[in-house]
């Protein structure tokens, strides 16, 4: 741990430990235990704590509630965050089998989550921690900034309590001017939440702000009526940009691919490690299970590029086995939101993205976001014909006598799989 995170924690655990009742989550409630104290002298953070009368009694009822539900909440996935956390009522459904804690409090900020983290997140000891927050503090008026410092407080606790519990950084919401909460602003904290977590493995960044966005980086009024908190639409939307990030991370469990290529077809990938692989002029990656620096990890029959945690961080990993004869490659990917790739064909790239809103093929009609999708690459006689579900991308693309094929990281986390190739000629 770095010197200055490490005098961050202690910061923190220090003026935890000044505030009466925030190590005690597991006692029962007695007097005014959980509501807000009057001023914010000895609270840790900085900027804007709610204190209007519907708040305080929001915060005291739930948190409240929770404080009974310590024993039977106990490893549990924790959802945490403000009103658009809390408005999740269909969050235990949507993961049968998965023990699932809403730690939402409506109108909550940064600071807020601070306050509260110990007794309502740390002490249940969850498997992860599904983090969204920010929106309001930009209503109070905080600098991104602020919000920005607060957010490293609360990831330093969740790593102090274990480095190894992931966390998955929801990036805040599109809103719009009217709500207090311009586009400039809200980019200017996502991008400030990105440069936090660049070097912290345990927390993974989830583009959730393009995700909903309009041309203008406003909230769609058709998944935000408000322009602040999703219909059931937007929940559902968020949910299937999270589930692969959960997968992946080991919190969701993923059901069996029960795939077997067709006849003439060889399997580059088996699922299992990289053998096979590696980078360019380097050594293969045979047995390994992730290249050593975890931007490609094989995992649940799938070959996951990861999330990049530094801007244009690309890699390529491609096979160690060169194919000069004309052939037919298949694969299967499915992107995270503005997740940026490639698929390289012996040497050039074919552009692999979330399409619609990474390009460069955005008017894509086949494009089935957040869902899987085939890409066809038909090479004859020096050139490759470029499919997506059946739809053309690029109809004749040069490619050189020779080479091995591959995959690109940089932006966002990608999944491949069913990877084959059948020679031709």
């Amino acid at each position: 741990m770095k010197f200055r995170s490490l005098v961050l924690v202690v910061a923190t655990i220090a003026l935890f430990n000044a505030t009466p009742g925030f190590w005690s989550a597991g006692a029962a409630p007695a007097g005014n235990r959980f509501q807000l104290p009057a001023s914010d002298d000895g609270l840790p953070g900085t900027g804007p704590i709610r204190r209007y009368d519907w708040f305080q009694k929001l915060w005291s009822e739930r948190r409240t509630g929770w404080a009974a539900r310590v024993k039977q909440d106990q490893g549990a996935l924790v959802f945490l965050g403000d009103s658009i956390t809390q408005g999740w009522t269909e969050l235990g459904s949507m993961y049968p089998g998965v023990k699932t804690a809403n730690r939402g409090i409506s109108g909550d900020t940064t600071r807020g989550v601070l306050i509260r983290l110990q007794e309502d997140v740390i002490a249940l000891n969850p498997t992860g921690v599904v983090l969204l927050i920010g929106t309001n503090d930009l209503e109070e008026q905080a600098a991104p900034e602020t919000s920005a410092a607060n957010l490293k407080l609360i990831l330093a606790a969740l790593k102090q309590h274990n480095p190894k519990m992931p966390v998955v950084l929801c990036y805040v919401f599109p809103s719009s001017a009217t709500k207090k909460r311009p586009a400039a602003e809200i980019r200017k904290i996502n991008a400030l939440y990105y440069a936090a977590i660049k070097d912290e493995p345990q927390v993974t960044g989830l583009d959730t702000y393009s995700l909903f966005a309009d041309a203008q980086g406003d909230a769609r009024p058709e998944e935000f009526p408000d322009l602040l908190h999703p219909n059931r639409s937007g929940y559902c939307k968020w949910d299937a940009a999270l589930r692969p990030m959960l997968e992946t991370v080991g919190l969701l469990s993923v059901w069996p691919d029960e795939f077997t290529p067709e006849p003439g077809f060889v399997s580059l990938f088996n699922g299992r490690d990289l053998t096979g692989w590696g980078y360019p002029d380097g050594p293969a990656f045979d047995g390994l299970a992730a290249s050593p620096d975890s931007r490609f990890i094989a995992k649940n029959g799938r070959l996951v590029v990861t999330v990049s945690r530094t801007e244009r961080s690309a890699k390529k990993l491609m096979t160690t086995q060169t194919f000069p004869k004309d052939f037919v490659f298949k694969l299967e990917f499915r992107a995270s939101p503005n997740a940026d790739s490639g698929i390289f064909i012996r040497l050039p790239q074919l552009q692999c993205r979330d399409y619609p809103i990474a390009g460069p093929f955005v008017n894509v009609k086949n494009y089935r976001p957040l869902d899987w999708n085939e890409v066809v690459v038909t090479v004859k006689g020096g050139l490759a014909h470029c499919t997506c579900n059946g739809e053309v991308l690029i109809d004749a693309m040069p490619v050189p006598a020779t080479g091995p094929v591959g995959v690109e990281s940089d932006r966002g986390q990608m999944e491949y799989r069913r990877i084959r190739l059948k020679e031709t000629r």
